[in-house]
């Protein structure tokens, strides 16, 4: 049996190739690493607009939002909200409650890609319920992120229902 020889060159070439595919792997999965914190930092930036909301004050809110016509928000009192003028009529109705308290996100696993992201948490914390006592919080939410002009922009919201908030729901208000 004859053995056979590679030439150098050809190995070289080959080693040359395997080394460019791992680096662009590796470039990739950093870049993929870069784009996870960023959209870890829209969230983070989301909650806290959402508690500042709760006090009234809706600006933060606008600014962590997309304000394009496909966005959608399914919230805690079980409306389905698409387009940007009916999600901001949502988060104008809520900031008007004043419900007080305090979210945080827990649990948190971003999945990003190059302009789309989603973003699984648990939302903890209080706020008032329908009579004004304190109602903990416990639901698992969606978040849903786009780049949009090199900015992570929130397009999508969709939470458990929450039962202090079905009466208000029942009764069209959200």
């Amino acid at each position: 049996m004859r053995s056979m020889t590679l030439c150098p060159a050809w190995t070289v070439t080959r080693w040359a190739i395997a080394t460019l595919a791992l680096a662009a792997v590796a470039v990739a999965a950093d870049a993929r690493g870069g784009e996870e914190k960023a959209v870890g930092e829209a969230n983070a930036r989301f909650y806290a607009a959402l508690n500042v909301m709760f006090s009234g004050d809706l600006a933060p809110m606008k600014a962590v939002w997309s304000q394009r016509d496909d966005v959608t928000y399914m919230g805690p009192d079980g409306g389905f909200e698409v387009g940007w003028a009916p999600v901001l009529a949502v988060w104008e109705k809520q900031a008007a409650r004043k419900l007080g308290g305090k979210i945080e996100a827990t649990r948190v696993h971003v999945n990003a890609g190059t302009d789309l992201a989603v973003v699984s948490a648990v939302e903890v914390g209080e706020n008032s319920n329908a009579d004004g006592g304190p109602a903990k919080v416990s639901i698992r939410a969606t978040n849903v992120f786009r780049k949009e002009d090199g900015t992570w922009k929130m397009i999508g919201h969709h939470t458990d229902l929450l039962p202090f908030l079905q009466p208000a729901a029942a009764s069209g208000a959200q």
